[in-house]
């Protein structure tokens, strides 16, 4: 059976859900061989092996802590050289999309990105997409050497498949540019106990609705009740209200989680583009003409600031 290499998004030796996404994605295709990179690489094995993986190349080094994304194509082309692969599956975050595309050009392959879902075909894998702002879906396959593939979070499910999960060192050697762009500092990201945008299973999002900054804190609130990531629309971010770093959109971040509410939100283009694939969406507007109703599994017509504290209390209730 062909084996297929997936890139592993890990800290210290935690894996990232995406990446276990991404084994049961690659199961579809062959026997998924995971390359894990940089510090606690190795202590990755165990995870990777519970959700599938047969074999995991392991290699630290500083390079890939002090300089930006070319060490970990280096490594990934050497994964590449070593495996010769049915396809290489990478997750579809900024770092993500880099690495693949550097990966692409360097092996002289094709790139799909952002991908929804993959199947095998009978000339190779097949991936879907959604496109022109969520409106359409489409069916791409690489047609020139190794497909490289990155693929949203939460397009499918995590699934526990005990495989060897054998490790075995990866021999790397690094280019001349792996060092050419150096990383001179970093600054941890403040914690707020929830989950990562990009990777929650809910979503609560505020827009021009909410009406201020102090007002979010009924979007947390509802959010913390679910154990749900916080968003914000592009109106929300520019006013002030709410960091970029929660903007969902166009311009912000694609989330694609089970459930995404929406509050105070009017549905724009620019919005949708950034939610419209969540499995089911639930908007709260007081407008009854605002287009997110167009999109909606179930829509909720009245004041934000009667609905949601009401649907906290009651979820909290039901938890209780």
């Amino acid at each position: 059976m062909a084996e297929v290499l997936v890139y592993v998004d890990h800290v210290d030796g935690a894996v990232r859900k995406p990446t276990l996404e991404l084994l049961t994605l690659a199961r579809r295709l062959g026997e998924p061989v995971a390359v894990a990179l940089g510090n606690g690489a190795a202590d990755t094995a165990a995870t990777l092996a519970e959700h599938g993986a047969v074999k995991v190349l392991t290699h630290d080094a500083s390079e890939y802590a002090d300089y930006l994304v070319v060490p970990k194509v280096d490594a990934l082309q050497a994964a590449h050289e070593a495996v010769s692969p049915a396809a290489v599956l990478v997750p579809s975050s900024a770092e993500g999309k880099e690495i693949a595309a550097r990966l692409a050009l360097r092996i002289g392959s094709g790139i799909i990105t952002d991908a929804i879902d993959i199947e095998a075909g009978d000339e190779g894998p097949v991936a879907t997409q959604s496109v022109f702002a969520a409106s359409f879906s489409t069916k791409s396959r690489v047609i020139k050497g190794t497909p490289v593939i990155t693929v949203k979070p939460n397009s499918a499910a995590v699934e526990a498949a005990p495989a060897a999960g054998s490790v075995e060192a990866l021999s790397v050697s690094f280019s001349a540019q792996a060092t050419g762009t150096k990383v001179t500092g970093r600054t941890p990201r403040e914690s707020t106990g929830r989950p990562e945008l990009t990777e929650a299973a809910i979503v609560v999002s505020g827009g021009r609705g909410v009406n201020g900054a102090e007002n979010f804190s009924i979007i947390e609130a509802l959010a913390d009740s679910l154990g749900a990531a916080v968003g914000a629309s592009r109106a929300a971010v520019d006013a002030g209200w709410y960091p970029h770093t929660n903007q969902v959109g166009q311009t912000g971040k694609s989330v694609s989680p089970q459930l995404y509410i929406a509050n105070g939100i009017s549905g724009a283009i620019q919005h949708r583009a950034g939610m419209q694939t969540s499995k089911t969406i639930v908007a709260v507007n007081k407008d009854a003409e605002a287009p997110i109703f167009e999109l909606v599994d179930f829509g909720v017509v009245g004041d934000l600031f009667d609905v949601v504290p009401q649907l906290t209390d009651e979820i909290k209730t039901r938890k209780g």
